[in-house]
């Protein structure tokens, strides 16, 4: 998938016929990496009956920005940054 490889490019990541592979170096200096298959959407569970297939791209963003979180509390942070970028904007717009 164009996609998956413009990603690997862009952030520099490795890869291997399966997976994404994002090395990071966590808070006590170790080096380690997360593995992500190759899919156009990867699902996370909410529970058992719940659960929201997240774009490639949103995953290994989140993960890039949080590396030493879980791929579902990254997605969560990383939701939270943008709804905080999203609220100052209308902020902004409605002082206009």
């Amino acid at each position: 998938m164009e996609e998956i490889e413009n990603l690997i490019k862009e952030y520099r990541l490795q890869e291997d016929e399966e997976y994404i592979i994002i090395p990071y170096t966590d808070s006590n200096g170790h080096n380690k990496r997360k593995f992500i298959l190759k899919r156009q959407f990867v699902r996370v569970m909410y529970g058992e009956d719940f659960f929201i297939d997240y774009p490639i791209a949103d995953v290994v963003i989140s993960v890039i920005k949080y590396p030493e979180l879980s791929i579902k509390d990254a997605l969560h942070m990383m939701n939270k940054d943008e709804s905080k970028v999203f609220s100052n904007v209308s902020q902004d717009e409605s002082k206009i």
